[in-house]
């Protein structure tokens, strides 16, 4: 075992590989469903023969990546349990870090992404869907500070994708969001007619609701890739404004 223990490479793989591998091919292959628990560490490491510092390191290797959270005490243990976006915004905002990419880097992604939102939300209208986003553009209008207002600005988003009911494009609309978080608040603060910019994004907000509650789609759309679209072309160069 104590050899085991040291991880040695298997054909240029690497021991805790082994463990990412096996997890990996039976998230694919359905043999580990959202939900599940993983096997012991004891009982991984056994399988697969490496060390349980293998499986150690490839827990937080998933850890890390969003995909499973850890408990102790009974019915505890290790759960494929993927976080609502929390490890694709990571990915997102190192990216965007280390391409030197400013916050426009993603707006074809964003604008992809929310006209398919805003085209199913007009398509499926509900009640709950209206009623939400009006309260989130209210609170808008009573946000005072960058910091707040961006975090209701977000949120009106994300609601818009999860009225979808699309999981992915949701977690994806709220990676992308939060991977350019800093950048955009950083240049909302950098301008000097910020006040003025937060009134137009209110109206923008409002068109989209508009369209959305006259069932609109291609109307929804439009106007939802003419704010992206007009947003992002003013926080890339907040010193003009």
């Amino acid at each position: 075992m104590g050899a085991m223990e040291t991880d040695p490479a298997r054909d240029g793989v690497r021991a805790y590989q082994v463990v990412l591998q096996h997890i990996e091919a039976g998230i694919l292959d359905g043999s580990y469903r959202k939900g599940d628990l993983l096997p012991p560490e004891r009982d991984l490491a056994a399988h697969l023969n490496v060390g349980r510092s293998a499986v150690r390191e490839a827990m937080r290797v998933l850890q890390t990546q969003g995909l499973i959270t850890a408990s102790t005490g009974r019915g505890g243990g290790t759960r494929l349990t993927p976080t609502q976006g929390d490890a694709l915004a990571r990915i997102f905002r190192l990216h965007l870090a280390i391409s030197g990419a400013g916050i426009g880097d993603l707006t074809e992604t964003r604008v992809a992404l929310e006209r398919s939102s805003a085209v199913i939300a007009a398509q499926q209208v509900n009640l709950r869907t209206l009623r939400d986003l009006t309260a989130t553009i209210t609170a808008m209008r009573q946000a005072t500070t960058v910091e707040e207002f961006n975090a209701l600005d977000t949120e009106f988003h994300v609601q818009l994708a999860r009225a979808g009911r699309n999981d992915l494009v949701a977690d994806l609309t709220v990676a992308i969001r939060e991977a350019v978080r800093e950048p955009i608040r950083t240049a909302s603060e950098q301008m000097d007619d910020w006040a003025d910019f937060r009134l137009t994004l209110i109206a923008e907000h409002e068109r989209i609701l508009e369209a959305i509650a006259s069932a609109d789609a291609e109307q929804a759309a439009a106007a939802m890739e003419a704010h992206i679209r007009r947003a992002y072309a003013v926080l890339a160069d907040p010193a003009e404004h």
